[in-house]
């Protein structure tokens, strides 16, 4: 079987993704910040600041960073919320929220090993949530979803930043090639494993499309589904408020 062949199996089940998404990212924890500015070339910091805008952050507020990785959005919010505020990076990869905790300022975040399949978190606990590249790594989204909303307090807000597919055919085409191309090199190149990043392109042929995702969010119980395209759709920033 080929590599991808071999990714798409682990991606079809929900209890092997998991496990799958956790040894993979355990993998790539010591380079990913590295890598995600040669992909991007540098361009996610502005994504991510985009994110930050929409997320509306305000000084005191209890935010969760999910999916956290190395916790750029988690220090960011930090920021935002200080002095008297609180953030809390979730992960499923302890190697990843190491990297981050190493961080300038991530000693000031709480740092929490979690499956966002079921969240060790009470009802009601978070004004904000923002999500990193996070949701397309989840085994089953409308189920963490689900639990997102159930984390929310009433008046708090989801906001996410993930890869997109373009609404043109030709354009989400070319899209794909580079990815398969590129992630395949970048993977090779920065971690001599071209399995790291190939997961890129093949979770986001499993991932639901920009309406698709706002449909998914509505059906957990929020309100107010909206997102925003970013180069062409290849981006995607969705938003959504819990009433």
């Amino acid at each position: 079987m080929s590599l991808r062949g071999r990714i798409r199996e682990h991606l079809d089940e929900p209890a092997d993704k998991r496990g799958y998404v956790r040894d993979l990212f355990g993998r790539i924890a010591p380079r990913y910040d590295l890598t995600n500015d040669v992909m991007s070339l540098g361009l996610h910091r502005l994504w991510k600041r985009k994110l930050m805008e929409l997320a509306e952050i305000e000084p005191g507020q209890t935010v969760l960073d999910l999916a956290a990785g190395t916790g750029d959005l988690a220090l960011a919010a930090r920021a935002r919320v200080a002095p008297d505020g609180r953030v809390v990076a979730a992960d499923l990869t302890p190697e990843m929220m190491a990297v981050g905790a190493g961080r300038e300022g991530g000693r000031r975040i709480r740092w929490v090993t979690a499956d966002a399949l079921e969240l060790p978190f009470e009802d009601s606990s978070f004004d904000r949530v923002v999500i990193g590249y996070g949701l397309r790594n989840f085994p089953d989204l409308e189920r963490s979803l689900r639990e997102i909303f159930r984390c929310l307090r009433p008046g708090g807000r989801l906001a996410s930043l993930d890869f997109g597919k373009p609404s043109s055919r030709l354009l989400r085409r070319l899209y794909m090639g580079y990815l398969d191309a590129s992630t395949a090199v970048v993977g090779w190149l920065l971690h001599r494993d071209p399995e790291a990043y190939l997961y890129i392109p093949e979770s986001l042929r499993a991932y639901p499309a920009q309406d698709e995702v706002a449909d998914l969010m509505h059906r957990a119980g929020f309100q107010h589904c909206v997102w925003t395209d970013v180069m062409f759709g290849t981006m995607a920033l969705h938003v959504a408020d819990r009433s």
